[in-house]
C-alpha cells in the first residue's frame, strides 16, 4: 500500500510544483497576458483529478502494470506542461 501513496504523493508534488511555477512567472511577469498561463493551471488540475482517479482504482487485474503506466503517463504529462511553462 506504500507504493500507491507514494505515487499520490509524486501525483500531488509534481503537478503542485508547476502550477506553483506559473503562478511565479505570473509575479516575474505581471505587464503580460496570464491567459497561458491560466490554461496551463486548468490542464494540470485536469490532469491532477485524471491522475488520481486512476490512482484510486480498484479490482486490477495488474496493478503492478496498471502503476507503471500511470508514473509513465505522469512524466510524459509532466515534461510537457514544463515545455509549456517554458515558453511562456
Amino acid at each position: 500500500m506504500a507504493n500507491k501513496r507514494d505515487l499520490k504523493k509524486d501525483i500531488n508534488y509534481v503537478l503542485g510544483d508547476i502550477i506553483e511555477e506559473v503562478y511565479v512567472w505570473e509575479l516575474n511577469n505581471p505587464g503580460k497576458d496570464n491567459a497561458s498561463g491560466e490554461a496551463i493551471i486548468d490542464e494540470a488540475i485536469t490532469s491532477f483529478d485524471g491522475f488520481m482517479a486512476r490512482a484510486n482504482e480498484r479490482k486490477l487485474e495488474n496493478p503492478a502494470k496498471h502503476f507503471k503506466s500511470l508514473r509513465e503517463d505522469l512524466e510524459k504529462t509532466a515534461k510537457a506542461l514544463v515545455e509549456k511553462v517554458n515558453s511562456l
